[in-house]
């Protein structure tokens, strides 16, 4: 109740900024750039509450949770992105701009189609930027209002509606300022607090839905070495399980030997239940209800007592002396009927997966005594790195089975010099591929260059009444960004020590961390969280309805537009890129949105970053040259992510089957829109160069 609470406060908070801020943007420059007058400091936090998504706080946080140092070289690249725009963008287009980035490629032309092109980029850019934030949406409000998650992307889609169509950037601005603030504040918070409690091997047992589970650790038992029935029964005589089936399916790491799953079977014993013709059954460490007529459940009589027929699979392994053994796992299962079973038992809000991840063994470099208390960020990272740390992650397998689909979930062990180690998730290392290590490289070349390309990014800078504000706003925003990046680290290192990882999803890690340590905490994060989507879905919605309204109804297709009109039309198209953002943030559920904004990154690097930089520092550039490298970077970046890896497996076509082995576009889209905007520059230029406007270039203060 606390956390809906929060959440409802901060929703009616953010509308009244709407509502005040609505009375004073009347004009076209109140609506689009806040009139120019926003102070360089509070623009820079506003950069930083922009900037600061979903990605950011969700999916980086989820990344380092499940993959350890590769989900903080996100981070990395996102925040090497902000020198580029400090040296290189800031202060030109602040100079060169009035409401779009599109303002400035025109300054030196009278060009309808570069704000055509432009205009098109800024909304294939926005809605692939959107689509993550709208996930993150979701996968708060499903916990927080026990709604689902398509229900949670409706309500924040409406929310940001509500903020961008009453006061536009105004608003906006404010939003972003105060999410930015107070997010960098109560990360730190959170941080803190997992010092303070510090963390041994067996972390308090919770399920994904937040209820507290009996203390409970997955059990290990012997395996039969030849897989007969008989042998099965002699080998877990004494265990309290019955052996059903094995099955042995693909890997789902590249490169790696199938796996051998077992499904074994349990008698559970019931107590009778405070409702009528219920009983209770304790599962996993939780009290589970069941229907004393058998429905969702096989019911039989053992020693005068009912007793639950209960299936698990387990997971076969090798140890280090290579005698086999299972590991308990976790499972949901959907059968034919339609019912979903969670480890074996109808799912209900008693009966959730439980929450994984934990540090199994301590390192003695690390000089921790495995014992909760006081534990510094040095020593975190130490425990982390040393070689004999054991660290246990969630992995996830499927499979079919008498006509039921199967996920399987289990645990992971690696060592803390392995999770810690860089190039492992990206398969950098013998292991990899050409591809692999390409698709590294093409990551990381969007994330540095895609920043200062991002059109909810370049138009902050028209907020600002000089380019010396311009300039100052970076610097601020690139200090926030940084220490903020920072904490994400210890905030993904210390939901895998608290073991509140969401084997369902990534994207939960830092809520889930905070539920942790009490509802407030969590309350108060979840509600941050929810106002970082909305800032960043905000000023993506803003920057989309800019480009319609000034570039290409005002300036492509000549319609005459007052300050009035201008303000129309960008209401109606936010209304319509939020529909569009709320179907596919329905469509992705599940997706992390770390993963789905590098895509952003990588168009937006495609498209806009080579005709922003040939603009400013290459003068024979001409309006076709630019116009032609802006779809030239769309079509190919958009073309690579469609047809390569990760969409197949979205498609389940499987990675194999991919038509591109290449996941990460930019490190061919982006030279050949470089490529692109030279020859055409060059094949196109102009007889007298009387046609270009005098003036018009940069100039040195």
């Amino acid at each position: 109740m606390l956390a809906v609470l929060i959440f409802i406060g901060l929703v009616g908070f953010m509308l009244s900024l709407s509502w005040f801020f609505g009375r004073k943007s009347k004009t076209a420059d109140g609506y689009f750039i806040a009139g120019g007058q926003v102070n360089w400091f509070i623009n820079g936090i506003a950069l930083t509450g922009g900037y600061l998504s979903a990605a950011s706080f969700l999916g980086i946080c989820g990344m380092i949770a499940f993959k350890g140092f590769d989900g903080f070289l996100y981070s990395m690249g996102f925040l090497s992105g902000w020198v580029v725009a400090l040296f290189v963008v800031a202060e030109p287009l602040r100079r060169l701009g009035k409401y779009t980035f599109a303002d400035a490629l025109g300054a030196r032309f009278e060009s309808k189609n570069i704000h055509l092109a432009a205009s098109i980029s800024t909304l294939v850019i926005s809605i692939f930027y959107l689509v993550p934030q709208m996930v993150g949406a979701g996968v708060l409000i499903e916990p927080l209002l026990g709604i689902a998650h398509h229900w949670g992307v409706i309500i924040v889609g409406a929310v940001v509606m509500v903020v961008v169509v009453s006061a536009g950037m105004a608003s906006t601005t404010y939003v972003q300022f105060v999410k930015a603030s107070t997010l960098i504040i109560f990360s730190f918070v959170l941080v803190l607090a997992i010092g303070v409690r510090g963390f041994d091997t067996a972390p308090d047992t919770r399920n994904i839905a937040g209820g507290e589970a009996a203390p409970y650790q997955f059990q290990t038992l012997p395996a039969a070495s030849s897989g007969t029935s008989a042998d099965w029964a002699r080998v877990l005589q004494d265990s309290g399980y019955g052996f059903k089936d094995a099955l042995t399916i693909p890997s789902g790491a590249e490169g790696k030997a199938p796996e051998t799953w077992v499904l074994l079977e349990q008698a559970l014993p019931l107590a009778p239940a405070e409702i009528p013709g219920h009983f209770t059954v304790v599962n996993r460490g939780q009290e589970v209800l069941v229907d004393g007529t058998g429905k969702g459940v096989s019911l039989v009589e053992k020693g005068g007592r009912p007793h639950a027929l209960v299936e698990s699979w387990w997971f076969l392994e090798k140890g280090a002396s290579g005698s086999l053994h299972l590991k308990e796992t976790q499972d949901m299962t959907l059968d034919e009927a339609g019912l979903t079973r969670v480890n074996g038992l109808p799912a209900a809000a008693d009966n959730s997966l439980l929450a994984m991840g934990r540090i199994s063994r301590f390192g003695e470099r690390s000089g921790h005594s495995g014992e909760k208390g006081w534990v510094g960020p040095f020593k975190l990272l130490a425990v982390f790195a040393d070689p004999d740390t054991r660290v246990e992650v969630p992995v996830t397998a499927s499979l079919a089975y008498e006509g039921k689909k199967i996920t399987l979930f289990r645990s992971n062990t690696v060592a803390g010099n392995i999770l810690m180690r860089p190039g492992g998730n990206f398969k950098l290392g013998e292991e990899g591929t050409f591809w692999s290590r390409l698709d590294f490289v093409s990551l990381m070349l969007a994330l540095f260059l895609g920043t200062a390309s991002l059109p909810h990014v370049l138009i902050r800078y028209y907020t600002v009444r000089d380019s010396t504000a311009a300039r100052k706003s970076t610097i601020v925003a690139i200090s926030a960004i940084g220490l903020f990046y920072i904490l994400t680290l210890f905030l993904g290192l210390g939901a895998i020590a608290n073991g509140v990882l969401n084997p369902l999803s990534d994207n939960m890690s830092a809520p889930l961390l905070a539920r942790a340590f009490g509802e407030v905490l969590f309350a108060i994060i979840t509600a941050l969280a929810f106002a970082t989507v909305l800032g960043t879905v905000a000023g993506l919605i803003v920057a989309a309805s800019g480009a319609v309204a000034n570039d290409l109804m005002e300036h492509f297709l000549k319609i005459e537009m007052t300050g009035r009109k201008k303000i129309v039309a960008a209401r109606v198209t936010s209304i319509s890129v939020g529909v569009i953002a709320v179907i596919l943030g329905i469509l992705f559920k599940g997706i992390n949105v770390g993963f789905l904004v590098g895509w952003a990154f990588a168009v937006a690097a495609s498209a806009n970053f080579p005709a922003i930089i040939m603009v400013l520092f290459w003068k024979k550039t001409t309006p076709a040259g630019i116009v032609s490298s802006i779809f030239v970077g769309i079509g190919v970046s958009m073309g690579i992510i469609l047809l390569g890896p990760d969409m197949f497996q979205l498609y389940g076509l499987g990675r194999a089957s991919a038509l591109i082995p290449l996941g990460q576009p930019a490190i061919f889209s982006m030279p050949l829109s470089f490529l692109t905007v030279v020859l055409v520059s060059l094949y196109t230029q102009p007889r007298k160069p009387a046609e270009i406007k005098e003036g018009a270039g940069i100039t040195a203060d």
